[in-house]
């Protein structure tokens, strides 16, 4: 066989095989082609891949949603809504399951699910059984006492090193210190000991950085498409991290699996958190460790964002912040929170606060704290629903994940001021339009069989959280014009930089001495965010 021959049938296998790739696209182009979305997103992932990348996707999706529809394409296989109606139905309607692309991706550990990673339904319901009760509270009657411990630590801290006055600013990082709130709170309530971070002030073995590292390189992977080779036989095994690692996301794992180790090894009698309600529903060995490590990235990360998203609308718009300030003030008076020294508020207590739950329903649609997509796929025989009073089908081998940013910024839904943060509008809405906001702002917490686990214990921190700062604290930026830096890895937020360090206008010297110059440097080389200026009642 001559050189020509040889050459004749390379080009016919590359002719073959640029077909078979040209018809592939054009068939998976047709199976969507009746959902509109950006340029170039019916026939490759990399528009959707750079949103990733950049770190701002939810924006791409809500922007993608408010051009296109409340159902667009955002890749060649991939849909996504703004519609509350389709949500609930795709989490609701038997046939659909989380789709292996993304959430294999967000997988913790070598080819080994959690609770949040698991695709297959029924091993799925399965381990939310087991899990339920320890979230709900019927197995861990300490729950509460547990987040007050770690709320009078967060407020020991900050009246202790962050208190400001007239003549000197002390600024602090509030992304950091309300995730090493809630750090220390998912990790009492879960594993039944706290990491320690408030009392000590610090990163305790690199929790914060190891988990912000782990999230990045996990999105960096799934936007370039290979997320995959970690969970890869025999060679995932050394690139997926590992508790046998001395830094990055392995040494978080190590630290949280000894703590799990060692409460494995004692009676599930001893103490009544998380931890022993699951051993008490089967959970053992690998699985225990996994859901463990699952519920202090998911439990912090998310919170904190609830947190600090709730926290910044407050002080950004002085109006709503006196208003909940006087509804504080006027509940300490009149009997309805316990007083300073006796005591913080109440879980129940502070869900009869009409204003403070409605700062916190208003701070949660307009700052989702988690904008993740959670992508469901379409069973394989295709889905007929009505939206917007049409009918539409959703073809079966795609996926339709979810845009919360739209979702929560709809205009149908929440009038047209929907981008703006206006607490009343959850008192003065009529019973109907409440309803649907309502509705739609639970889906922020998960819908149906996939509804978050941690919900309750969330919304205890949060609400207690909000009051006690409020009732203790004034709060201010130092600098108004950039209050924190955020990046969506996975539809987690990493938020530093809460706020920028604050300048001196002038050269003072404090009472001890020391230069406020020198002071100002210091402020300048730290991530300090925030002002705390002393007591707001007696």
């Amino acid at each position: 066989m001559g050189v020509a021959d040889l050459s004749g049938q390379a080009v016919t296998l590359l002719s073959c095989l640029l077909s078979l790739y040209v018809f592939r696209i054009i068939t998976t182009f047709a199976k969507l082609m009746q959902f509109l979305g950006p340029s170039g997103t019916g026939i490759s992932n990399w528009p959707h891949s750079m949103a990733m990348l950049r770190g701002n996707c939810h924006e791409w999706y809500a922007e993608v949603n408010k051009k296109y529809g409340p159902i667009a394409r955002v890749a060649p296989q991939v849909l996504i809504t703004s519609s509350p109606e389709v949500w609930m139905h795709v989490n609701n309607k038997p046939g659909y399951k989380r789709s292996d692309w993304y959430y294999k991706a967000a997988r913790i550990e070598y080819r080994r699910d959690n609770v949040f990673s698991q695709t297959d339904n029924a091993k799925h319901e399965q381990r939310r059984k087991q899990m339920a009760p320890g979230y709900s509270g019927r197995e861990n009657i300490q729950l509460e006492r547990s987040i007050d411990e770690r709320l009078q630590d967060f407020l020991y801290l900050i009246r202790s090193k962050y208190i400001s006055s007239d003549r000197r600013v002390m600024p602090m990082d509030l992304a950091k210190k309300v995730q090493y709130f809630t750090l220390d709170v998912i990790s009492s309530v879960g594993l039944g000991k706290a990491f320690g971070m408030l009392q000590s002030d610090h990163d305790v073995d690199d929790y914060l950085k190891s988990s912000e590292e782990g999230l990045a390189i996990g999105n960096t992977a799934l936007a370039i498409g290979c997320s995959w080779i970690t969970q890869m036989p025999f060679i995932g095994r050394f690139i997926a991290p590992s508790p046998k690692d001395s830094n990055g996301f392995g040494k978080m794992m190590a630290a949280c699996f000894r703590l799990v180790e060692e409460r494995a090894a004692g009676s599930t009698n001893e103490k009544s958190d998380m931890l022993a309600s699951f051993m008490r529903h089967g959970l053992a060995g690998d699985e225990l460790r996994t859901e463990a490590l699952e519920q202090i990235i998911a439990g912090s990360d998310t919170t904190a964002g609830a947190i600090r998203g709730t926290l910044l609308c407050l002080i950004t718009n002085p109006r709503v912040y006196l208003k909940l300030q006087h509804e504080i003030d006027d509940a300490t008076r009149r009997g309805l929170a316990p007083r300073k020294g006796e005591g913080l508020i109440t879980a129940a207590q502070a869900r009869n606060l009409p204003y403070l739950q409605a700062v916190i329903r208003e701070a949660l649609r307009v700052c989702p704290p988690v904008t993740n997509i959670f992508p469901r796929d379409i069973p394989p025989d295709g889905d007929a629903l009505i939206v917007d009073g049409e009918s539409v089908f959703l073809p079966g081998g795609t996926c339709i994940g979810y845009s919360a940013c739209a979702m929560h910024q709809s205009e149908k839904i929440y009038s047209k001021d929907a981008e703006a943060f206006r607490p009343e509008r959850w008192l003065e809405s009529d019973p109907a339009k409440l309803a649907v906001m309502v509705r739609t702002n639970e889906l922020i917490f998960g819908h149906g069989r996939f509804q978050c686990l941690g919900k309750a214990v969330a919304q205890i921190e949060i609400g207690k959280t909000v009051f006690e700062l409020l009732r203790n604290f004034d709060l201010a930026l130092i600098s108004p014009t950039r209050p924190w830096d955020a990046r969506n890895y996975l539809g987690l937020f990493a938020i530093s930089n809460m706020w920028k360090p604050y300048q001196c206008h002038e050269k003072q010297e404090d009472s001890h001495g020391q230069d406020d110059t020198k002071i100002c440097q210091m402020y300048q080389s730290s991530h300090g965010s925030l002002v705390f200026q002393g007591p707001t009642i007696a």
